[in-house]
């Protein structure tokens, strides 16, 4: 019996959020390997061989510990903030195209995409803008001034570097003419990649996204040091372990969206000289659905990179104060953002001429 199209994508969207949070999962013991690594000390070594069952030991931990609610909280908004900010981390990634289409013998094709749509783009912004009403709510909730402050400082952050990131979407926007994460992925993958096109843009979308994902040295918003812990101050159990959740989801997000947008998605060298290899000796159905598994497993390369690059920054850089932060988002990174559109529309008024 035929499996209709309509299951193969449903089984699509459960893998796309199964692996994402498999991967978000795996990312806490990877930090703790990166920073011993760095630091030149032991890492998690107790758990399971080589420290590989740490996530599990988390888990159970995080799972068993006692519940609390602080006096005066609101109960209902207290739980909600972590589940809406899990929520919204789960949502983004469901427009990321993680390969091309995979092509049955009876002519069936799966795209390896959750949800496609042609403003994927924006949806993936929209959705991560939403996230910051969970810290926001979890804040304010907790009846905790510093609790609430670090809130504050979640949502002027975010506005502050969603506003440069946009700004250096719509000089790639500029570039590729279209919205559609598949879209720019597929163009890439028949011509050259978008970092040759947007060397600034990338530059500014990478800086912004540390902000976004409050990861060092953007991590204000849960300033130890400053704010107790931060917007999670009192949380605990489970609730605490989807706000830590969450982040490493977005990190995930966020490095597969700039492998797809700046650095090719699921497309990578030498990908058309191999399927003319394979086209002439095993047919177009074997090649096509091999070039495609190739550049699944390439994507993921990408996104292996940058989620390591986010925890070689967090190691190695010391973190900003509140005042450089904001400088820097306002005075620095908008104006960058501005010049870069301007010199992307000199360069496509004056491509025809250079080029001919």
């Amino acid at each position: 019996m035929e499996i209709p199209v309509l299951a193969w994508q449903g089984l699509v969207i459960l893998a796309v959020f199964g692996i994402t949070l498999l991967i978000a999962t795996y990312s806490t013991y990877a930090e703790r390997v990166v920073a011993a690594f760095l630091q030149d000390r032991v890492g998690p070594d107790r758990a399971g061989p080589y420290g590989l069952l740490q996530p599990l030991a988390d888990a159970v931990k995080l799972f068993t510990k006692e519940e609390f609610f602080p006096s005066g909280a609101n109960r209902w908004l207290f739980v909600f903030g972590p589940c809406l900010a899990m929520t919204t981390a789960l949502m983004a990634s469901a427009v990321i195209p993680f390969g091309n289409t995979l092509i049955f013998g009876n002519g069936t094709e799966i795209r390896l995409q959750a949800i496609e749509v042609n403003i994927g783009m924006l949806y993936v912004f929209g959705v991560v803008s939403l996230g910051v009403y969970g810290i926001m709510i979890g804040g304010w909730a907790s009846n905790n001034k510093f609790s609430l402050l670090g809130a504050v400082r979640a949502a002027a952050q975010a506005v502050s570097y969603e506003l440069a990131m946009g700004m250096a979407l719509i000089a790639l926007l500029m570039v590729t003419g279209t919205l559609s994460l598949r879209e720019i992925a597929l163009q890439q993958y028949n011509g050259l990649w978008n970092i040759v096109y947007q060397p600034l843009g990338f530059i500014i979308f990478c800086v912004c996204a540390f902000a976004e994902t409050n990861r060092t040295p953007f991590d204000l918003p849960e300033c130890e040091t400053e704010l107790v812990g931060g917007y999670h101050t009192e949380y605990s159990s489970m609730k605490m372990g989807l706000y830590l959740f969450a982040e490493y989801i977005n990190v995930f997000v966020a490095s597969a969206v700039m492998s797809t947008l700046y650095f090719g998605g699921f497309s990578f060298p030498g990908e058309h000289l191999l399927y003319d290899v394979l086209l002439k000796s095993q047919g177009e159905l074997f090649a096509h659905n091999t070039v495609t598994i190739l550049g699944t497993i390439t994507l993921f390369a990408k996104i292996f990179f940058f989620i390591f690059f986010f925890m070689w920054v967090r190691w190695t850089l010391p973190r900003f104060r509140y005042d450089q932060l904001m400088r820097l988002g306002w005075t620095m990174l908008f104006p960058i953002a501005i010049l870069n559109i301007l010199l992307t529309g000199a360069f496509i008024l004056l491509k025809p001429y250079i080029f001919g």
